[in-house]
């Protein structure tokens, strides 16, 4: 059976009857499970996660971006995350007898439709990018939603589908494909947001930390603390045990402490497992490669800090 996960992400995360009148066209839907959908006020945005078959995924969406369209009012919207649109970004991400070209396929089709139908204009991000200054979502995204209305003017900006002006409303949104990256944020002990700046410009790719490695900061208001806020792109080769740890290592020198960390959507079990094993080696405790969820869970709690976490948080628990 093909499977595919897909995690759109929406600019509201306060309303929470907003919210689920948004997500109702993705519910008890044939082909396809709604996993999660994780609103955070002070980011005001919520990460939904769907997955299952791709072909039963695409008229849920359709009608899922037209309540959007319908509920969200970007000129009214304010939040830690950086956003250009209601609906912000649809990757399609291979899980099970996919290929990312096929992944490619299907946010092209769910493009063609969403622009045709609503005059939404579409860039085509991440694997999908018909050129490559649009791989990457923070370029595509630079301006926000208040710069877009001119950005979107440059011949070089021009959407991949739709219209080459904003809507008025919605704003515009990012539809992709790309491999499962990691949503990880860490939390730190103090509310001063400079922290958490610098200790993101040490680790992301782009001011010359890590590879793989996107990051900045955020200030949780209604938690009383700021986060280092970041993707991991590819935790193979930047697993989370080494980001977390120079996380601690950065923050001493400010006298902050790491007091909890969290992912947000789903990650691979793999990218769990592979961290856990360098800190039971640290411990010299033999690592049990056929451990079940439940164990896993009571060691991530441990040692990587994962706070709000459970079974189903591993995409595996789910197929």
């Amino acid at each position: 059976m093909k499977i595919v996960q897909c995690v759109p992400n929406i600019s509201e995360g306060r309303d929470l009857q907003k919210i689920e009148r948004i997500i109702e066209p993705l519910r008890h839907q044939e082909g396809f499970k709604l996993i999660s959908y994780e609103p955070d006020k002070d980011y005001n945005r919520t990460v939904i996660t769907l997955i299952g078959d791709p072909d039963k995924m695409i008229i849920p969406l359709i009608n899922f971006v037209q309540k959007a369209m319908e509920e969200i009012d970007m000129n009214q919207h304010h939040g830690e995350h950086p956003r250009m649109g209601a609906v912000d970004v649809i990757p399609f991400i291979p899980i099970q007898e996919m290929t990312l070209d096929e992944c490619v396929n299907y946010a092209k089709s769910l493009a063609d439709h969403v622009s045709f139908m609503y005059q939404i204009p579409v860039f085509l991000y991440a694997k999908a990018a018909q050129v490559k200054e649009r791989e990457s979502l923070p370029e595509i995204r630079r301006g926000e939603f208040e710069g877009m209305k001119e950005k979107i003017q440059d011949p070089m900006w021009k959407p991949d589908y739709g219209p080459s002006f904003i809507h008025p409303t919605f704003g515009v949104v990012a539809i992709g494909a790309r491999l499962p990256l990691i949503a990880f944020n860490i939390d730190l002990n103090t509310m001063d947001e400079k922290i958490a700046s610098a200790i993101a410009k040490a680790i992301r790719q782009s001011s010359g930390g890590f590879q793989y490695i996107q990051a900045g900061p955020a200030t949780l208001v209604e938690r009383g603390h700021v986060q280092v806020t970041m993707n991991i792109l590819d935790y193979k080769k930047n697993p989370i045990y080494r980001i977390l740890e120079t996380v601690k290592m950065e923050a001493k020198r400010y006298q902050v402490n790491v007091m909890s960390s969290e992912i947000v959507g789903l990650l691979p079990k793999e990218a769990i497992t592979d961290s856990l094993k360098y800190y039971l080696q640290t411990e010299k405790i033999t690592f049990d490669k056929n451990m079940s969820f439940e164990t896993i869970v009571e060691l991530v709690r441990t040692y990587l800090l994962f706070r709000d976490f459970d079974i189903e948080k591993m995409i595996e628990a789910n197929l």
